[in-house]
This record gives C-alpha cells, sequence and structure tokens, in this order.
C-alpha cells in the first residue's frame, strides 16, 4: 500500500498523496514544509537597509513625474526628505558623532492635488512598506475611535509583521488638518480627537518604543503587544488646511508696513497664498507648536488649473483615460476620447471645484452606461464625442459633485 515516506501514515490516512520518483509526501507534510522553507527564506532575507537601491533626488523627482503632474516644488521637498531619511537609516549603522535627525513631512495643498498619490508613488519607487491612515478617526486612549497606535498596526499588515522591515516604512497621515486644536479658549470638555491626538502623536514622530497591538482595535490587559521602534520610521502628513489661506494673508499684510511696502504688496501672488504657507501658519490654524517642531520639512501643493487637470487625464502612466482604455481593451473594445469631450470632462471638473479626483468622479459619470451595455455587444471601437459626454454628463445628479 502507498504511505508517506516523510510520516509514514497510509494514504487512507491522509487527504492528499502526492507521487514522486521513488516515494510520497501527504498534504499535511507538504504544509509542514512549505512553513520550514518559508521561515528560512525570511530568515536569510531580513530586511537590511543598506541593500536599499537607494536613488538620488533627481531620480525619485524623474520617477515621481512619471505618475504626478506639476507639483514640482512638493516635488523636490519630497525627493530629498527621502533620500536624507534613507541615507539617515544606513548611517545609524556606523559609530558617528554626527547624528542626523529624521525628516519628517507635512505637505499643505486643496484636496484632489495630488498628497496621497506622492506619497503612495514614492513608497512605490523604494519597495518599503506603506500605509495610508486617516486622522479624522483617531482619538485620545480610552475614547470611541481608534488608538494613536493602530497607525502602526497597519504598517506591520503591510509589513506581514516582520517588525524590523515595517521599522524602515514610510506612513502617510491624511486629513492631519482635523485634528487642529478646535480654538484657544479653554472648555469643560476634553477636546479628545484634536489636540488630543496631537499630543498622542508626538512620541510616534519623535521616536520611540510604542507597544501595538497586532490586530487593531483598543488595547486591553491581557493583549498580546508588538513593540516597534519609531525612530526609523518617516511620517508623511498632508491636509488641505481649508481657511489657512487667511492666516497667511493676515501675517503678510502685517509685515507689509513701512517703506518699499508697496512694491512688496505687488510681489504677492494673492490667487495662490499657500506658497508663502510658514510654520507659524500652522499654529495660528491649530497645530501645537510641538508636533509642527516634529515636522521640519513644509511645502505646498499647488491648486491645479486647466492645463494640469487635461495633462493628468492623459500623459501619466496610469493616468484616468489610459485605465478606461485598457478597461474596453480587455473586451476586446478600442474606445477613443475626442479633444473636445476630454476638454469638457476638465471644464465640469474646474466648475465643480473638484481637482484631479473629480476627473475620475466625471468620466465614470459618462462611461457608465457604456461599461454597462457594451461587454454584451458585438462592437470593436467606440468614439466618445462631446456630445455623447454632454449628454450623459447631464443625465446624472449634478448637485452630488457640488462642493459644499
Amino acid at each position: 500500500m502507498d504511505k508517506c515516506s516523510f510520516c509514514g501514515r497510509d494514504k487512507k490516512d491522509t487527504q492528499l498523496l502526492i507521487a514522486g520518483i521513488s516515494g510520497h509526501i501527504c498534504d499535511s507534510c507538504v504544509e509542514q514544509a512549505h512553513g520550514i522553507v518559508d521561515e528560512e527564506l525570511r530568515s536569510k532575507t531580513d530586511f537590511n537597509v543598506d541593500a536599499l537601491p537607494l536613488p538620488k533626488p533627481k531620480e525619485i523627482k524623474e520617477f515621481l513625474d512619471q505618475y504626478v503632474i506639476g507639483q514640482d516644488e512638493a516635488k523636490k521637498y519630497l525627493s530629498v526628505a527621502v533620500y536624507n531619511h534613507y541615507k539617515r537609516l544606513k548611517q545609524s549603522r556606523k559609530n558617528d558623532e554626527v547624528e542626523i535627525e529624521k525628516s519628517n513631512i507635512i505637505m499643505v495643498g486643496e484636496t484632489g492635488t495630488g498628497k496621497t498619490l506622492l506619497a503612495r508613488t514614492i513608497a512605490k519607487m523604494l519597495h518599503v512598506p506603506f500605509t495610508i491612515v486617516d486622522a479624522t478617526v483617531l482619538t485620545e486612549a480610552g475614547y470611541v475611535g481608534e488608538d494613536i497606535e493602530s497607525i502602526l498596526t497597519r504598517l506591520l499588515q503591510v509589513a506581514d509583521y516582520d517588525v524590523k522591515h515595517a521599522e524602515k516604512g514610510i506612513v502617510f497621515i491624511d486629513e492631519i488638518d482635523k485634528i487642529a486644536r478646535k480654538s484657544d479658549n479653554p472648555s469643560i470638555t476634553r477636546d479628545v480627537s484634536g489636540e488630543g491626538v496631537q499630543q498622542g502623536l508626538l512620541k510616534l514622530l519623535e521616536g520611540s518604543i510604542v507597544n501595538v497591538p497586532p490586530q487593531g482595535g483598543r488595547k486591553h490587559p491581557e493583549q498580546k503587544m508588538i513593540p516597534v521602534d519609531t525612530k526609523n520610521i518617516l511620517f508623511v502628513c498632508g491636509g488641505a488646511f481649508d481657511g489657512i489661506e487667511k492666516k497667511i494673508g493676515n501675517r503678510l499684510n502685517t509685515k507689509i508696513i513701512g517703506y518699499g511696502a508697496t512694491k512688496d504688496a505687488e510681489r504677492i501672488d494673492r490667487v495662490n497664498l499657500l506658497q508663502y504657507i510658514a510654520p507659524q501658519d500652522l499654529k495660528s490654524f491649530g497645530l501645537i507648536p510641538e508636533i509642527i517642531g516634529r515636522l521640519p520639512v513644509l511645502t505646498y501643493l499647488n491648486p491645479l488649473d486647466k492645463g494640469a487637470l487635461r495633462n493628468i487625464l492623459t500623459v501619466p502612466k496610469n493616468s484616468i483615460i489610459k485605465q478606461y482604455e485598457k478597461l474596453f481593451e480587455m473586451d476586446g473594445i478600442k474606445l477613443n476620447f475626442h479633444e473636445d469631450a476630454l476638454n469638457y470632462i476638465v471644464d465640469k471638473a474646474m466648475e465643480f471645484k473638484l481637482g484631479a479626483r473629480g476627473l475620475r468622479s466625471i468620466c465614470e459619470a459618462i462611461m457608465m452606461d457604456a461599461m454597462f451595455e457594451l461587454p454584451s455587444k458585438k462592437i470593436e471601437k467606440v468614439d466618445v464625442t462631446l456630445d455623447y459626454a454632454h449628454r450623459k454628463f447631464e443625465k446624472i445628479n449634478i448637485k452630488r459633485l457640488k462642493v459644499a
């Protein structure tokens, strides 16, 4: 009777018995062997920062240019900060009297200008664990919501719970402006989702060993914790900071006093005040000084004009139109957008002030009927004309696209 050459079990006692040239192996032994091989390979390939292919800042920016349109200033700041961060990791293994501090980044820009895309693209290039966390769900420990440590839980999950790998990763904290201090006036109620969260983030940004619940959620005494050292984790924060232009304008106006004030006033671009953003503006908005100090690299993203939105539709490697073309190509259909139809989509995105994110919503509204009907028909080519785009877009409830 056939039996496993490893454990000796008969064929009738196994679920599956695989035959080889001169022996057999059962399903149970296959699983055990897979576990042994996986553990052995993992131990031999522990994450080694020195083995990371570290591109120069110009190379990082060139890579970003393939996926993100415009925003050259933000790309430059981000490229240098990331490059310096990973140089810092390589330096930390050597005995050096000069200790390089971490360059956590904060990006300020309107919704849909590419903050999240920049951070995700950087992580794709460097092949490091990357996670996006929404700051709006975070609260102080003991209150309804997610603990601050849940940020690291997600990073661990992305790194397959390889702690050493996770400790060299990148965390993007989105909507950082939503945890701004509500007011400077004392209140009888605690600001558990605002200043309280900022205080909790300090130890993560600065670098300390944090006990992380492996499955996330609330911590409790019986739960097994995983210690994670955050000193080498790069934190990138992003937020729209809606209304911060007023703070910037007030600060600039107070400085424009005395001789030469008129010339200074003329040089200020009133349309895009974000380019003059400074740490004191973040403090005026409601971020505490301690957290601003732990985010030393401050950059901004320009509002997207019509030309940038038009390029976003077709130029990047993963542009929206290329994605639709690929979807239809998989059904054997060639999709062709007319120039005036593309311009119409851009005009609508500008009209509703939706940014790059809105381009996708408008395209989805225009293409929904075609994506529903055409896979069932024998059609080889589809032309999206201005008239077609206009008719399909007018059918939807336009009110749901408007910004409040």
